[in-house]
């Protein structure tokens, strides 16, 4: 498999599958302004690629993303202001994914969390290792979802325990997940990636004019109102982080981590 790009997003190719790795393995892969940005562009470049049949998400190191970079949001680390950055429309990483007709296949490789679990539900098939786990921690942050999760998530398990997630923002085992139907199969950690690609291949095998209307016919069943309801989330979203400062978030973010590292002793 030769490498295209080593940047905060790894690009490879074997044939016609893709995979992107998230790069920031250091952070946890968190959504930084540039890793959003080339995911974006990445799929957006994808959709116009007639010889690409499959593309494998996944994350480097132990972790898959653990969301938006929360101290660049809160202007910890000279980020932009968190008002208006995470609609952006260079940084709509899960617009592009959305329009994007290829297959995608997450290989979530251990934790998701809130921008990095909306990251997940936008694929179209979620292949999980044991170690995965998934939250939304929205609301102890003190922001909105604004990539549709309100929307996906309770289309997945069912509304009360999508409610139950996001208001919680307890941690889901990968096991449950398979169980509530949030990922298609839960594999060992080093069978994980081989599952994903072996899966990737089999798409890889079909008609690919054919597998991408078939993935179009699937998306407009399932997307009745979607469209309408992703815009009253980006809404009140734009709405909410106006109402923000990313003082705001960084104070949120201590609160979080203090509230963590008390648990644990």
């Amino acid at each position: 498999m030769t490498a295209i790009s080593e940047d905060v997003l790894l690009q490879s190719r074997e044939g016609d599958v893709v995979v992107l790795t998230l790069n920031r393995p250091t952070k946890k892969n968190a959504l930084s302004f540039e890793l959003r940005r080339q995911i974006t562009s990445a799929f957006r470049a994808f959709a116009h690629d007639p010889s690409l049949a499959a593309i494998v998400l996944t994350g480097a190191g132990d972790a898959f993303s653990a969301g938006v970079d929360l101290k660049e949001l809160g202007g910890e680390s000279g980020g932009s202001s968190a008002t208006g950055s995470l609609a952006a429309s260079e940084f709509d990483m899960v617009g592009a994914m959305r329009a994007c007709h290829v297959p995608i296949i997450g290989a979530v490789n251990g934790v998701a969390i809130t921008g990095g679990f909306e990251l997940a539900l936008a694929c179209d098939v979620i292949y999980a290792s044991t170690s995965a786990r998934f939250a939304d921690t929205h609301a102890r942050v003190g922001i909105l979802p604004t990539w549709g999760m309100t929307l996906r998530l309770p289309r997945l398990i069912g509304m009360a325990r999508a409610k139950e997630l996001s208001f919680g923002s307890q941690f889901l085992d990968a096991a449950t997940a398979e169980r509530w139907g949030l990922v298609n199969r839960v594999f060992a950690p080093d069978e994980l990636m081989p599952a994903a690609l072996a899966f990737a291949n089999e798409v890889a095998f079909a008609d690919a004019p054919t597998v991408r209307s078939l993935k179009s016919l699937y998306d407009d069943a399932n997307d009745g109102g979607f469209t309408d309801g992703l815009a009253h989330e980006s809404r009140m979203a734009s709405a909410h982080m106006k109402a923000v400062k990313p003082a705001d978030i960084a104070a949120r973010r201590e609160a979080v981590q203090a509230r963590s590292r008390a648990q644990l002793t």
